[in-house]
């Protein structure tokens, strides 16, 4: 079973930048894809940016643009930047790693932007 631990969470105020981290505890066989989603209280969680094996990526509309992923394979890490932070971007952002098998989850990292 693979671990993912995310980090990089905190607080920043609104214009402010923060990179978030996920590391999986090994290589996994079969990836289809990594990807950050986020929840804010009371709503769903949403998807924030993704990159498939291949390293396509594709982001949330409300992120576009001002956040990027990328992928270190060797270090088996994923990063989020994130730019021009906005208070509507504060949530819990979790790391998710899908195989053709199953979907893995981290325990999540706070984000909380002020105003």
């Amino acid at each position: 079973q693979v671990q993912l631990v995310e980090s990089g969470g905190g607080l920043v105020q609104a214009g402010g930048s923060l990179r978030l981290s996920c590391v999986a505890s090994k290589s996994i066989r079969g990836l289809i894809a990594m990807g950050w989603y986020r929840q804010a209280p009371g709503k769903q969680r949403e998807l924030v940016a993704r990159i498939t094996s291949g390293g396509s990526t594709n982001y949330g509309d409300s992120v576009r643009g001002r956040f990027n992923i990328t992928r270190d394979s060797a270090k088996n890490t994923l990063y989020l930047q994130m730019n021009s932070l906005k208070p509507e971007d504060t949530a819990v952002y979790y790391c998710n790693l899908q195989t053709s098998l199953q979907n893995h989850w981290g325990q999540g990292t706070q984000v909380t932007v002020s105003s």
